[in-house]
């Protein structure tokens, strides 16, 4: 296992994270992602431990705040020490029938905070998270606001989920303005099936210095292996009930075309193929993987360990590319006269 700073900071974290979305008794919307008890927990937990990972992650929306208990549980009945893992956790979603139980206002982290702390059985977070864009909330409060957990000891690192572009930007404008912390990362969707943040947020993660957490790296199953141009609606899948994350069906089977001749030469499974991918990336801190079986969580895991050659890379990058938008291409005209003659000088005088 492989491990990486996160962001700019000093805190190293494993390059694949175990994320607990599946554990909870599976209510509402979470009965189509998973229902791994605390007994399915214990044993995720621990062979994720044992291969290296110090990196899990949840968030208080999980089944009502059931994942954040039960993480915590299996915490103590393994016996980790707090010391030897980073946590993460999440605040925006709506956690209740009041007026005041979602966003990313100062009241609701204030009161998210304390309530995950309780049902994770923990002094601090590692790493606290704005789960989602608050159309609301000034972005100063929000700010200023996980700058005072900090400060209070209750948490460590803040990161941020599912923003825009310029809307980090502007966070972190208003951070470097009024001495605030920083967002030490992203968290979003990334995959083989969806790569859309290469257009505005990779360069900003790039020149901020931000890590970049990857949340559904198979594009919710579509990339395991079990899904198919021929056989594009599998039985038991949780896309029957739950099609998320939003994904072009008639790029996927094109990426699927090429993913399994690359797995089969490797004798591995697709979804592992799809991971490594990912891994090979400069700009991914950590891979969030989730599972619901041991046996899906060893196939993931292994992926730490895979290689792919130059021309498999470069297969999966030509056959996923994202068609061209503006401005993009009008960067990419309008920039070669620019770029050209520095390139040119360099070659020139060697500097």
């Amino acid at each position: 296992m492989k491990y990486h700073t996160l962001g700019n900071t000093g805190l190293l974290v494993s390059e694949l994270a175990l994320g607990t979305m599946t554990f909870s008794s599976g209510q509402g919307v979470y009965k189509h992602i998973g229902n791994v008890g605390q007994a399915g927990a214990d044993e995720l937990v621990k062979a994720s431990f044992d291969a290296g990972i110090n990196f899990f992650d949840t968030a208080d929306v999980y089944s009502d705040g059931e994942s954040e208990s039960t993480l915590g549980q299996s915490f103590r009945n393994l016996g980790i020490p707090r010391k030897d893992i980073v946590l993460a956790s999440k605040v925006y979603t709506r956690m209740g029938p009041g007026r005041n139980d979602v966003g990313a206002s100062r009241k609701h982290i204030m009161d998210g905070v304390e309530a995950s702390l309780k049902r994770l059985n923990t002094d601090y977070l590692d790493l606290y998270q704005i789960h989602a864009n608050d159309s609301v909330t000034p972005v100063e409060e929000t700010m200023r606001a996980l700058h005072d957990l900090v400060t209070q000891g209750k948490v460590r690192y803040i990161g941020v989920s599912n923003w825009q572009a310029w809307k980090i930007a502007k966070a972190l404008g208003v951070s470097d303005n009024k001495n605030l912390n920083r967002f030490a990362s992203l968290q979003a969707y990334y995959s083989l099936a969806g790569r859309d943040l290469e257009r505005e947020l990779v360069p900003l993660l790039e020149a901020e210095k931000m890590g970049l957490l990857v949340w559904s790296p198979l594009a919710g199953g579509i990339l395991s292996g079990r899904f198919t141009r021929e056989n594009q609606n599998p039985s038991g899948s949780r896309r029957t009930d739950f099609d998320f994350p939003i994904v072009d069906k008639a790029r996927v089977w094109n990426i699927v075309d090429v993913l399994q001749p690359i797995a089969e030469a490797h004798g591995v499974s697709p979804a592992r193929i799809a991971l490594a991918w990912l891994l090979s990336k400069p700009v991914v801190t950590s891979v969030i993987i989730g599972a619901k079986r041991l046996d899906q969580l060893n196939d993931n895991l292994a992926a730490a360990e895979l290689v792919l050659y130059p021309d498999e890379i470069r297969q999966l990058d030509e056959v996923s590319t994202l068609p061209r938008e503006y401005p993009g291409w009008m960067l990419d005209t309008q920039g070669a006269d620019r770029l050209q003659p520095i390139d040119l000088w360099e070659n020139v005088t060697g500097n």
